[in-house]
């Protein structure tokens, strides 16, 4: 689920200015969280989260099931519009602009893309699947489509196996591949950032490994967000951590150091030396 060229660079959609263009005093965070609180039916998910994700950083959220991880990223791009029994209140401010009141929120989520564990082919060819947003924001000229499809999926590590049929269904390729196109589809829409929920669920560690690598390329290009519950996985990637427990954002800090013990919350290492969770 996300958006944008590649030939040039898309207009600022209604609401949201673009990247060259924000509050340069916010430009070293992409996304600030103040006080964001999320229930389902009454019952709280998160409670009282706040922090920032600099631009151009990969941001690791672990934690055990049920800490309200899924619920942060559904919330940083108003997906709770698709559940009525989900509240949520705070702020999210992406480039400065508050996301809770935002008018067009398909603006938004051109911008911050999400990949869900288990990956969903589109029932459409390999190449549909990438073309199909390229398509919707207007571009048509086959030689630029076949450009950008070439490109996404060269991006997610995917070109060499596909390129002799990119008329098969992308539901046919085999778990991995279908993860990966599904990032490639993500990245048809150049989004600034890319939040990926426990990706390497439905792969096996070789295509966990790859994508992993992909990822530490694209850094230098996008913020990623990266939920996992594979602590040794947010160690590999992220620049810093944060550790959700019950709801709460028990503890942020910069990876290496969470993982060699300087911790504030003895919860904190606790988790990630495996003790539960």
């Amino acid at each position: 689920m996300v958006e944008q060229a590649a030939t040039q660079a898309p207009e600022a959609p209604s609401g949201l200015s673009s990247s060259a263009h924000r509050d340069t005093t916010r430009a070293s965070n992409k996304l600030e969280v103040r006080d964001l609180n999320i229930s389902y039916g009454g019952v709280s998910a998160l409670r009282d989260v706040s922090l920032d994700i600099r631009e151009h950083e990969i941001f690791g959220i672990i934690g055990p099931a049920n800490s309200g991880k899924t619920s942060f990223l559904k919330a940083i791009n108003r997906m709770d519009m698709f559940n009525k029994n989900m509240q949520v209140t705070g702020e999210v401010l992406y480039d400065g602009h508050n996301t809770r009141t935002l008018r067009n929120v398909y603006a938004l989520r051109s911008r911050i893309g999400v990949v869900f564990p288990l990956p969903v082919g589109l029932p459409m060819s390999v190449y549909d699947n990438v073309a199909m947003s390229p398509r919707l924001r207007g571009i048509k000229n086959k030689a630029d489509l076949d450009e950008i499809v070439e490109r996404c999926l060269t991006r997610a590590a995917l070109w060499d196996e596909v390129k002799d049929r990119l008329t098969t269904l992308g539901s046919l390729l085999s778990g991995g591949q279908q993860q990966r196109l599904t990032i490639a589809r993500a990245l048809s829409q150049e989004p600034e950032v890319l939040m990926l929920d426990e990706f390497s669920i439905a792969v096996d560690p070789v295509t966990t490994m790859r994508i992993e690598d992909i990822l530490k390329e694209l850094r230098n290009e996008i913020t990623i967000v990266l939920v996992t519950n594979l602590v040794q996985q947010a160690r590999r990637l992220a620049d810093r951590t944060a550790f959700f427990l019950m709801g709460d954002c028990v503890e942020i800090g910069e990876t290496e150091d969470l993982f060699s013990g300087n911790v504030t919350d003895q919860r904190t290492s606790d988790y990630i030396a495996g003790r539960f969770g």
